[in-house]
């Protein structure tokens, strides 16, 4: 099983989308549509505070009647944020993800975040291992 930093190494893009606790949820809502992504971090500086998904957003600004554009980020981020290390194999980072009902985990280390890992990334790379696996097998069998 492969390492959270050897994941990080393979994804396209290993860029990092954050907004600031004050940022209006409809911008993280807006930077998330046009980044492709279901997170973004909330970083007070370099310092990780939060994390607002999607499902914050269904769940605690549409489902209660707030405001996009009034509700500050901070009012509906997830916090304490869940954090993994690059030395942290995928498959616990799968079940910690399934044991916590979340589907991104950034990646801390020294105090500061390298990338972001999401439930997608580890389903992709272990398809991927596991297409490998079975490869080698046939091959071992038809030699």
């Amino acid at each position: 099983m492969i390492s959270v930093e050897q994941l990080l190494a393979s994804k396209r893009s290993q860029a990092v989308f954050s907004v600031d606790p004050e940022t209006p949820v409809l911008e993280a809502i807006r930077l998330m549509a046009e980044k492709y992504v279901g997170a973004v971090l909330v970083m007070k500086g370099k310092e990780l505070v939060g994390i607002i998904s999607e499902r914050d957003y269904a769940r605690k600004v549409v489902l209660l009647g707030r405001s996009s554009s009034a509700t500050p980020v901070w009012q509906i981020m997830s916090s304490p944020v869940l954090t993994v290390s690059p030395r942290d194999r995928i498959n616990d980072c799968m079940r910690r993800m399934t044991d916590k009902r979340i589907r991104h985990l950034p990646v801390v280390e020294g105090g500061a975040v390298i990338g972001v890992i999401s439930i997608g990334d580890i389903v992709k790379s272990m398809l991927e291992e596991q297409e490998r696996t079975i490869a080698d097998l046939e091959d071992y069998i038809h030699r």
